[in-house]
Order: structure tokens, then sequence, then C-alpha cells
């Protein structure tokens, strides 16, 4: 499987952490960047020379949520066809009905379990940043 780069972006050095360790026993990425909040996101992807193949999302972020990061990567030309998967505790239907709205390409809820999730992490890796087909980014 070819390895890609993903933009973690999560506020929770706790979920950062775990997210890091799942991407890595699973050799799910090339290189993990990570954007602790969602103003330091969308400034780092307007500033990428080369865009990351996937972005994994949280939800509940302060100061500006997952649902406004979505909003501004779905307005910028470069990354409107950034796949972005929310990746989120939240199982609340509104969060998964808003994040759709908003333009998520999915939305999956953090296992507990560590095996689970970095199974999860890999699968998602393997068909958002590798199966599947997208319009160029750059």
């Amino acid at each position: 499987m070819t390895r890609h780069d993903i933009l973690l972006i999560d506020d929770n050095p706790n979920d950062v952490e775990l997210a890091l360790t799942a991407l890595e026993n699973c050799n799910a990425a090339e290189r993990v960047t990570v954007a602790p909040g969602g103003p330091q996101a969308v400034a780092l992807l307007r500033g990428m020379a080369r865009l990351p193949s996937l972005v994994l999302l949280d939800l509940k972020m302060p100061h500006m949520d997952g649902l406004d990061v979505l909003d501004a990567i779905r307005a910028d030309r470069r990354t409107h066809n950034l796949p972005v998967v929310v990746l989120t505790t939240s199982g609340e239907e509104s969060d998964v009905q808003a994040s759709y709205a908003h333009g998520a390409n999915a939305y999956v809820v953090k296992p507990m379990d560590f095996s689970e999730f970095c199974e999860t992490l890999r699968v998602i890796a393997a068909f958002w940043a590798g199966l599947n087909r997208r319009p160029s980014l750059n």
C-alpha cells in the first residue's frame, strides 16, 4: 500500500498522541502533520505547497470548531476537493447531519479500543488516501 500525507486536526493532546501512535502502528501515513485547532489548520492548509492526501478532523474544538474548518476548506478553490473525514467521539445524529451538510466526506466515531482504533485509521487512510480517486489537489 502506498503511504500518504495526512493532516490531523485535533485540540486534545491525548487524542493526538493516540492517533499518531495508531497511524504509526498501522503504517498508514508517510507523514502526519498536526494542527492543534481550527485557525491553525486553515492557516496551515493555505500555506502548504503540497496538500495532504487526507484530513482527519475533530468536530468539537474551541475557537473554530470542525464545522467552521469544513466551511473554510470547501470555500477555498485549492482545497475544495480535499477528502475530509470527521473523526470524533460524538455519535450524535445532529453532528453527523451537520458534518455532511458542511461538506464532510465521511463521519467516523472514534472506537474506544486501541486495536480497533488502529484498524479504523488504517482502513480510512487506505481508502481515502489510497484507493479513492479524486481530482488533482494542487
